[in-house]
């Protein structure tokens, strides 16, 4: 049996390797893998180079070209690097084909992205949803990562031992899939019931790119302990907390982040956690103002967000972190009257783009959070007097 990759150790060396194209700059790969080396630290490994090809288009048998792949080879040789992670998705046969060039453990994004989600999956359903997205994964790439059994010429004895064990490990996975689905659907429904439970109250999802700041968001919203923590994909688990403020009560939750590239496997796997978001009234979308990349971080979000249908949802833009925004954008010695007419001009900005749909906080500070309150129970009692409206109190 074919066993899924995983970065094993904590101490683990990694060579990080991203490809620019017409479609992709130079400047924009670069951005990517730091991204990518976040990931790489998420999952325990400690990232010593980076490389990047630039190539017109991905060469079909190695991603990279010879040469690239030779400097690589010869960077390698004699340190202690354990693995080679890819920004892109690889085919099986390239992965084969560079850990036989290289003679490294090869991954690529995807397989990080689920290494991280195994790591982080605590309850049974998160543990079953990154499972099966794991081995729908691994199915696609069997008979590539068999090509080192297969005879090399055809005729008699073409019908060896390797596409047997192709097949009896295509049907193990298959099953193992089948079995995977049915317990997930058993989940699912517990779910649900507990979803119907809840009454008739609003509700509302914190979502956004991961490590934006959402669980810690939620923490001071709802006055309780959510865990948070400086690290991608801290939460994999929907929380959801009954809040109170005044007399308007609502419910809260905080759901997965998402991110750049998200594997497909893992967005279908996640359909039923991300039925919070689909079934919740109002969407708070988190967004780090601080990050060079926000603006494409916010257009992975809203994409994500059509694909599970909870796109045309009532949603506020919740700008975080403003504190390390005015750190990295201003100078010391500029005078605060310049500053607040900046400020003004991007707020004035965000608020016509947004059609006044946007807030500009710090929740670690607890900037502006009391205008998030009033702001978010304002909007709460607007969808009251949508859902009920013939009742003449609203809370």
């Amino acid at each position: 049996m074919i066993e899924k990759k995983q970065i094993t150790n904590d101490e683990e060396r990694a060579i990080l390797v991203g490809l620019a194209t017409p479609e992709q700059t130079e400047r924009q790969v670069k951005e990517y893998l730091d991204e990518l080396k976040f990931l790489a630290l998420t999952a325990g490994a400690h990232t010593v180079k980076q490389f990047i090809q630039k190539l017109p288009h991905p060469d079909t048998r190695t991603f990279i070209g010879k040469g690239k792949l030779e400097e690589i080879k010869s960077y390698v040789m004699g340190k202690d690097i354990s693995v080679i992670i890819f920004d892109d998705d690889l085919s099986a046969s390239q992965l084969v084909n560079i850990e036989k060039e290289i003679g490294i453990k090869t991954i690529d994004r995807s397989d990080l992205i689920l290494d991280i989600f195994a790591r982080r999956a605590q309850t049974a359903q998160a543990k079953t949803q990154v499972e099966l997205a794991q081995y729908q994964h691994l199915l696609p790439r069997l008979k590539g990562l068999w090509t080192h059994l297969e005879r090399q010429k055809g005729g008699i004895g073409l019908r060896g031992p390797g596409e047997t064990e192709i097949e009896t490990d295509r049907r193990i996975v298959n099953t193992k899939i089948s079995l995977l689905r049915k317990r997930l659907e058993d989940i699912d429904k517990q779910a649900t019931t507990q979803r119907k439970t809840r009454g008739e109250l609003i509700r509302v999802a914190l979502v956004g790119y991961t490590n934006v700041g959402k669980s810690t968001l939620m923490r001071i919203l709802s006055k309780t302990d959510v865990f948070a923590e400086n690290k991608l994909f801290a939460t994999l688990d929907t929380t959801t907390r009954k809040v109170v403020y005044g007399n308007t009560p609502f419910l809260l939750s905080d759901t997965v982040g998402f991110i750049r590239k998200l594997p497909h496997q893992l967005v279908e796997s996640f359909k039923s956690t991300l039925d919070e978001v689909r079934e919740s009234d109002i969407l708070l979308h988190v967004v780090d103002i601080a990050h060079p990349q926000h603006e494409e971080q916010i257009e992975v979000v809203s994409r994500t967000l059509q694909e599970i249908g909870a796109g045309e949802k009532p949603t506020l833009l919740v700008f975080n972190k403003m504190d390390e925004y005015e750190k990295q954008t201003f100078d010391e010695w500029l005078s605060e009257n310049v500053k607040q007419d900046l400020l003004e001009q991007m707020f004035t900005e965000w608020k016509h783009r947004t059609h006044h749909h946007a807030i500009f906080i710090s929740a670690l500070n607890g900037d502006h959070i009391e205008q998030l309150r009033d702001t978010l129970i304002e909007k709460v009692r607007e969808q009251y007097k949508v859902r009920y409206p013939y009742k003449t109190v609203y809370f």
